[in-house]
């Protein structure tokens, strides 16, 4: 990379996505620490060690024009993709100002007009949906050059829903990034006991799709790639299954001390924050001086945003007549 001429263009996306992961970085750090002192209800899932895989794919989407089904661990794909930072603190903490309005748990938050519809529990079924979006677009004549993306774990593409929408979007060439986080373990089930292929992306020629495989820990790598999966999308060369392979380097979730993890393979992983910043500096992206600026801003803007939050409502059931989706008195 560093022997290469960037386009501004392409470095301008470079900044955008390593900033993203710090800041993602630095709110979950913080909502780590809210969920230990009891000041969020539910369960708190973080994305620490994939910041990269999902940084990279929310730079190279377009907000207004794309739709976006990140998982609960996407944080550093929603921060690149526009979204705004009070919506995650406000959802954490069970504001009535926040996008969900206090409700629907803290995890399940979106903005579905605005091209990101809220996660559900049921891990494949985004793909389905993301999916029919687009097709939705296409029979409106809407769609011209938007794409979609979803995002997975290794485990999701042993659901049935999976299955289904991987073979709708490719029977159907549907512009859709189908992006497969392989973190070893489907909670704290192993991939030998997962799937019986070699890999994961063996599975895109099944398909008939396009596949690509990219070291997750590796920054650039994964900008590269997107990049590269974004544009065949959209130059109408259907779906593109993208195996993405890191190590978390935290439990499912913060009440799990994932100690099913071999203390071997712990040892072999590394963290892709630390492998973006040793790239920025290498590469003359960006000084230390300049990294430790935007980990500075990114500490303001996290205090500031839940702050705010903590200072607004929860719900009040004796005022509030919301509804997150639908018509009120209208019988469908």
């Amino acid at each position: 990379m560093a022997d290469e001429k960037v386009s501004p263009d392409a470095l301008a996306k470079i900044h955008h996505g390593f900033r993203a992961m710090i800041l993602s970085r630095t709110l979950e750090n913080k909502l780590s620490s809210l969920y230990k002192a009891g000041k969020i209800v539910g369960g708190v899932y973080l994305g620490k060690g994939q910041e990269a895989i999902s940084a990279s794919l929310g730079t190279v989407l377009i907000k207004g024009k794309d739709v976006y089904a990140p998982l609960i661990r996407d944080q550093a794909g929603r921060t690149a993709f526009g979204e705004d930072l009070l919506d995650v603190t406000r959802t954490y903490l069970g504001k009535v100002t926040g996008p969900m309005k206090g409700r629907d748990g803290n995890v399940h938050r979106g903005r579905p007009k605005e091209g990101m519809p809220a996660m559900i529990s049921h891990l494949g079924a985004s793909l389905s949906y993301i999916a029919g979006m687009l097709f939705a677009r296409r029979l409106r004549g809407e769609l011209n050059d938007a794409i979609g993306a979803a995002t997975f774990g290794d485990g999701a593409t042993s659901t049935g829903a999976f299955h289904e929408g991987l073979n709708l979007a490719a029977v159907e060439n549907l512009p859709i990034i189908v992006l497969v986080v392989n973190n070893s373990f489907a909670y704290s089930t192993p991939n030998d006991r997962q799937f019986s292929c070699d890999n994961l992306i063996s599975r895109a020629e099944g398909y008939g799709v396009t596949g690509h495989e990219v070291d997750g820990t590796d920054f650039l790598a994964c900008m590269d790639v997107m990049t590269q999966a974004a544009e065949s999308a959209r130059a109408g060369n259907g779906p593109q299954l993208i195996v993405a392979n890191a190590l978390r380097l935290c439990g499912h979730g913060e009440h799990d001390d994932a100690k099913y993890i071999p203390a071997e393979l712990r040892a072999q992983s590394r963290d892709c924050i630390e492998v973006a910043e040793s790239q920025m500096q290498e590469n003359g992206f960006l000084s230390s001086e300049e990294i430790a600026n935007i980990k500075q801003e990114s500490k303001v803007q996290v205090t500031e945003a839940v702050a705010i939050a903590q200072r607004e409502p929860t719900p009040d059931p004796r005022k509030d007549d919301w509804q997150a989706l639908g018509m009120k008195n209208t019988i469908l």
